[in-house]
């Protein structure tokens, strides 16, 4: 996640960006242990476009009892992990929910839920802030029918809108979840209306992974101009909110080439500050996939992240997620760890990867086949990374090509 609004306008936490591990030459301190998404069930009531665990409103079999969750809960607040991120599907569904949650509070896990929000009502939200859960994000993609279009069913907007509300006058904090992409491109500053008239917390809008029902809308996503005028826009939407003492973090993900595009753009203008974001942005390390981020799905098998469904490092039913986290034998991880001399093509004649990290290894995979190649979804010139394009072809390096898709 890049905190835009933390880093321009500051003060900045420096601890908010812990530093990440990338050379596996040790288990991880406390600080820089991951932080999980667990996708407590499949089910979910919405078709969203881009849903990468390609959810439905059905019953799934096999997935984690409320003991093994217990389980599981107790065995992440030992490792210590900084937040569980409750998921789905939707995680309502779990009629065990608070059960797991008040399980988690219990042993100091800290919590926080992310939801589609047609299911909170007052009733809801109410047991989920006595729960502790921190932070609630509500998934708005658009404006009222342009979001029930994106996630497949007529009133959603509404529902989702009213559980954001329920949330926040429960005190939690909340914010708003939104894919970026031509579908949603000129609802920007809508959104941005809504999240300030809504008093909203935080801003997040996702660029688009190619990863489940997400495969199908490569075509749907923003070209390298129309990224560039939607972060413009978001960088002077941040500034202007702070200005005006409006306390919204505007922030965006799964695109690490913001991180750079960010440093770049304020180098001219301010070479003192840039010279502090550029210090805050390697500390963080860019893309943080098998890292400082991790997900759990709902049969138990440990990812990369939500997006890495077609790989699995483990289960969590057959060993701890920390013996799992930390095993670099297997072979992605041990490249995750320090994936430096594994990438390849632009990526890997770039010098700005430690602000980077390389971006998103699903998306360079879905579109090129190859898990190192580089992302074509950053946007910035080989002339602005200052990289030359000898032949545009992207290297060939047996020695660390390893494919997960079949």
């Amino acid at each position: 996640m890049l905190r835009i609004t933390e880093l321009l306008c500051g003060p900045v936490e420096g601890d908010r960006m812990p530093p990440t591990q990338r050379d596996g030459s040790s288990p991880p301190s406390s600080a820089e242990r991951p932080v999980v998404i667990w996708n407590l069930t499949r089910r979910c009531n919405l078709h969203c476009l881009h849903c990468y665990s390609q959810s439905q409103d059905r019953a799934y079999a096999d997935e984690l009892t409320t003991d093994e969750g217990k389980q599981l809960i107790a065995d992440l607040a030992a490792y210590k992990i900084p937040m569980l991120i409750l998921s789905g599907g939707d995680p309502l569904f779990r009629e065990d929910l608070y059960t797991l949650a008040e399980h988690a509070k219990d042993l100091g896990l800290r919590c926080a839920l992310s939801t589609n929000g047609t299911l909170i009502d007052a009733a809801a939200a109410r047991r989920l802030r006595r729960l502790g859960i921190t932070y609630v994000g509500v998934s708005l993609d658009g404006i009222g029918p342009v979001h029930d279009r994106f996630r497949g069913m007529d009133g959603s907007f509404v529902l989702a809108l009213q559980g954001l509300r329920y949330a926040r006058d429960e005190g939690m904090k909340v914010g708003i979840r939104t894919a970026l992409c031509r579908r949603t491109l000129h609802d920007l500053s809508a959104m941005c209306d809504m999240a300030e008239q809504e008093n909203v917390d935080r801003l997040y809008f996702a660029h688009l992974v190619y990863s489940g029902r997400g495969a199908g809308l490569v075509h749907d996503d923003l070209s390298s101009e129309e990224r560039r005028g939607a972060i413009d826009y978001l960088i002077r939407r941040g500034v202007d909110l702070h200005r005006r003492g409006v306390k919204i973090e505007v922030t965006t993900g799964n695109n690490d080439a913001d991180s750079v595009y960010l440093y770049l753009k304020i180098r001219g203008s301010a070479p003192a500050q840039a010279q502090s974001v550029f210090r805050l942005l390697q500390r963080r390390g860019g893309n943080s996939s098998g890292v400082s981020l991790g997900c759990i799905d709902s049969l138990g098998h440990v990812y990369a992240d939500p997006f890495w469904r077609h790989y699995a490092f483990g289960n969590v039913r057959e060993r701890s997620f920390a013996a799992i986290w930390e095993d670099t034998t297997d072979p992605i991880m041990r490249v995750l760890k320090d994936r430096r001399h594994a990438l390849k093509g632009r990526c890997a004649r770039c010098p700005y990867l430690d602000l980077c990290g390389g971006n998103s290894r699903v998306r360079a995979e879905a579109t090129t086949g190859d898990l190192w190649a580089s992302d074509p979804s950053c946007y910035l010139s080989d002339e602005e990374l200052g990289i030359s394009s000898t032949n545009g072809k992207e290297d060939s390096r047996a020695s660390t090509h390893i494919s997960v898709r079949g």
